[in-house]
C-alpha cells in the first residue's frame, strides 16, 4: 500500500539542531495532508506540525519559532527542520501522511518512528 521511511533522528545537545525527514511510497499517491507527530515515554503522541497540500501549515504551541515543516510534493517528502531544540523536545518521532492511494483508497500511513535526544 504506503510506506513511509523516516530519517534523521539522533542525538544532539540542548541548544543544537536536527532534520528529520518522511519519504512516502506507493502506487498513485495523492496526499493531502502530512504531519509530524511525537511521543515521550509515559506520555500521549501530540502534534508537532503538519502541512497540508495548500501549504497551510500548524505548529504545536511549544515548537512555534523553532520548527519549521516543509513539504517536497514531487517526491512525496515532508522535512521537519529543529533548532534550539530542549530536552523536552526528547521523545519518539513519528511522520503521518493521509490521503489517497489508486485514485480513490483513502489511507491514514504512519512512519516507523525515528528517536530525537536532547540532552542538557
Amino acid at each position: 500500500q504506503v510506506r513511509l521511511v523516516e530519517s534523521g533522528g539522533g542525538l544532539v545537545q540542548a541548544g543544537g539542531s536536527l532534520r528529520l525527514s518522511c519519504a512516502a511510497s506507493g502506487s498513485s499517491l495523492s496526499i493531502n495532508y502530512m504531519g509530524w507527530y511525537r511521543q515521550a515515554p509515559g506520555k500521549q503522541r501530540e502534534l508537532v506540525a503538519d502541512i497540508r497540500s495548500g501549504g497551510r501549515t500548524n505548529y504545536a504551541d511549544s515548537v512555534k519559532g523553532r520548527f519549521t515543516i516543509s513539504r517536497d510534493n514531487n517526491k512525496s517528502t515532508v522535512n521537519l527542520q529543529m533548532d534550539t531544540l530542549k530536552p523536552e523536545d526528547t521523545a519518539v518521532y513519528y511522520c503521518k501522511v493521509e490521503g489517497y492511494w489508486l485514485q480513490y483508497r483513502q489511507f491514514n500511513a504512519w512512519g516507523q518512528g525515528t528517536q530525537v535526544t536532547v540532552s542538557s
